[in-house]
C-alpha cells in the first residue's frame, strides 16, 4: 500500500507535514509513504493581505485538487489557516495534539520593549488586540513565510512582529521569541497549534489512530463552531481559545463587529461533548451584546 500525503512547499508545511509521514512510517512499517508538496496561491501572492486576495482558502486550493485527483491521499495544514467550512467530500480526518496556541512576540536583535513599537503582522485579529495592550505601537502588516518575516525584521523593517508560537517552537526557533503572550491577552486564532488531517471522505482513519488526539478535536469543534458563527471566515478577527479540564470545556471568544470596528470578548464553561453548542451560544450572547 502506497499513502500519500500533500503538504505546501514552505520549510515549516515541510515540518508539520513530516510528523505525519514519519507516523504513518512507524505506525505501519510495510506501507510506502510518500511526501508531495506544492506551492499555494496563497504561497504566491505576496504583495497584498489576504482579505484583498480572497482569504484562507488559497493555502488549500491546490491541495484539494490534488486529493480529488488523487494524487495526494491526506494533506496537512496548520487548523488555523484552514477555511470553517470545509467540502463534505474532503472531510477533516483527525487534529493533532495542540502545541503551544499562544501568539509570541520577536524583537529585532539589540531593540528593547517600549511603547511605540513598529510591530509587523498582517492578521487584523492580532492587530486589535495588540493596539489595546500596546496603544502608542505602530501596527505594519507584513506577508511570507516565516522565514521571509524574520528575514524582514532582522532587515530593520519593524521593530518587532507578532507569531504563532507553535511555529516558531515546530522550527527550533524558541530564542527568538521575546514574550508570550497569554491566550487572556491575545486570543489565538481557531484552531492555533493544531494540525488537521485532510482527506478524501473514503480514506481508511484507522490508519490515523494514534495520531489523532481527541482533546484537541474537541477544542477544535468549540472554536471553529464559534467562528463560523459569526460567519468569521478568511480575515476576520472573530477567533476563539479553547480550554480542556478533565471533562469540562472553557470558551473563550471575541466578537468584532464590522460597522464600527468596535469588538468584545467573553466566556462560557460547559460539559466537553456540548463543544459545538458552547461554541455557538457564545457567538449568539456576544453577537447580541448578551452574558454568555
Amino acid at each position: 500500500m502506497k499513502i500519500v500525503v500533500g503538504s505546501r512547499e514552505s520549510r515549516l508545511a515541510v515540518v508539520q507535514s513530516m510528523t505525519v509521514v514519519d507516523f504513518l512510517r512507524a505506525k505501519h512499517p510495510g506501507t510506502d509513504v510518500e511526501l508531495l508538496t506544492m506551492k499555494t496561491t496563497g504561497d504566491r501572492i505576496l504583495d497584498r493581505t489576504l482579505d484583498k486576495v480572497g482569504g484562507k482558502g488559497l493555502f488549500v486550493k491546490e491541495l484539494d485538487v490534488a486529493l480529488r485527483q488523487r494524487r495526494a491521499d491526506v494533506t496537512v495544514h496548520s487548523l488555523k489557516d484552514m477555511p470553517m467550512e470545509v467540502p463534505k467530500d474532503l472531510p477533516l480526518l483527525c487534529c493533532s495534539r495542540r502545541e503551544d496556541p499562544r501568539d509570541a512576540l520577536a524583537l529585532r536583535a539589540g531593540v528593547e520593549m517600549k511603547p511605540e513599537l513598529v510591530i509587523g503582522t498582517a492578521s487584523l485579529r492580532r492587530a486589535i488586540q495588540l493596539k489595546a495592550l500596546f496603544p502608542d505601537c505602530e501596527i505594519r502588516p507584513v506577508r511570507g513565510n516565516l522565514q521571509t518575516r524574520l528575514r524582514k525584521l532582522d532587515e530593520g523593517q519593524f521593530d518587532a512582529l507578532v507569531l504563532a508560537a507553535a511555529g516558531l517552537m515546530r522550527l527550533g526557533l524558541e530564542a527568538r521569541i521575546s514574550r508570550y503572550f497569554s491566550v487572556e491577552e491575545i486570543i489565538p486564532a481557531a484552531g492555533q497549534g493544531i494540525l488537521a488531517v485532510q482527506g478524501r471522505a473514503d480514506f481508511d482513519r484507522t490508519l490515523l489512530e494514534g495520531f489523532a488526539d481527541a482533546d484537541a478535536w474537541c477544542a477544535a469543534t468549540a472554536e471553529r463552531a464559534f467562528v463560523r458563527q459569526l460567519d468569521g471566515g478568511c480575515t476576520s478577527p472573530v477567533c476563539a481559545h479553547a480550554a480542556l479540564d478533565g471533562e469540562s470545556i472553557h470558551l473563550t471568544g471575541l466578537y468584532y463587529e464590522v460597522s464600527d470596528g468596535s469588538w468584545r470578548k467573553g466566556s462560557v464553561d460547559g460539559p466537553r461533548e456540548a463543544a459545538e453548542r458552547l461554541g455557538i451560544e457564545l457567538a449568539q450572547a456576544l453577537r447580541d451584546g448578551r452574558e454568555a
